[in-house]
């Protein structure tokens, strides 16, 4: 049945065929939207690959632009450990110099302070044979005696000196040793000790401040953290104690028998 609204020519029968179309009209009918279909497609897919590769030249940008910081960031820090440890090096270096150069002045100061002890106890020997004799001489011998008694007491005071020395040098290594106590206090302690070693008669007759000097100066030795005993403390200033325990002795002899000649 025929469309009234079309023209007889434009309705397409499913089985009118006239000879030679073989579906030609079908064919150009869907030939059309497929070509278009097709074209959009090709369009499509070559907006997506454009989009696509301006993705990845962003990636790649921003990739190699994050890698260039990244590199720049680590040679600077490799930088800036190498500099830092060269400085580190060079300070362990001098700690090392400074640390062999006190401990041979130690060494050194120890020698020295060895063989004046051996000195001064080959003097008291030779006095204290001097002394025998004068005892067995007569007259001589108590006049040896009066002397030697008197300056026994000089040797007395100076023994009581020598042992506030002791304690202000025990206190004084004790607060060196500390992590707790103030610097301050200990160079407090070491003003006094040089006062007093420049002003007591005594301390000048045995040329203490000298000694004192070279003990704040080289006397780094200290017990363990947990050493409570402060005569566990020191090395050097035991040395110079002892040294001028035999030196207060030997001015004691020289002191009798400069009297004795004197009263002769």
């Amino acid at each position: 049945m025929n469309n009234l609204n079309d023209p007889p020519n434009w309705n397409i029968l499913p089985n009118q065929r006239e000879p030679g179309d073989e579906g030609s009209r079908w064919n150009y009918a869907l030939l059309v939207p497929m070509l278009g279909l097709a074209a959009f497609r090709w369009i499509w897919t070559r907006e997506c690959q454009k989009e696509i590769e301006r993705e990845k030249k962003e990636y790649y940008k921003k990739h190699s632009s994050l890698q260039k910081d990244l590199e720049a960031k680590y040679r600077d820090i490799i930088t800036e450990n190498r500099r830092t440890v060269a400085h580190l090096e060079l300070e362990l270096e001098k700690e090392r110099n400074r640390t062999l150069s006190y401990r041979e002045a130690l060494v050194s100061q120890s020698r020295k302070l060895v063989e004046e002890r051996r000195i001064l106890e080959q003097e008291q020997e030779k006095l204290e044979r001097e002394k025998q004799v004068l005892l067995h001489s007569g007259a001589e011998g108590n006049l040896y005696q009066s002397c030697l008694a008197k300056e026994e007491e000089w040797q007395k005071r100076a023994n009581i000196l020598l042992k506030e020395f002791e304690e202000g040098l025990k206190e004084r290594q004790d607060i060196y040793c500390s992590l707790l106590v103030p610097r301050s206090q200990r160079l407090e302690i070491e003003k006094n000790l040089l006062v007093k070693a420049a002003t007591d008669p005594v301390a000048v007759a045995l040329h203490m401040e000298s000694g004192l000097k070279d003990i704040f100066k080289h006397d780094n030795c200290c017990g363990n953290l947990l050493n409570r005993n402060k005569s566990q403390n020191g090395r050097l200033m035991w040395l110079y104690l002892r040294y001028w325990e035999l030196a207060i002795e030997l001015q004691k002899f020289k002191r009798a028998e400069k009297a004795m000649l004197g009263k002769r």
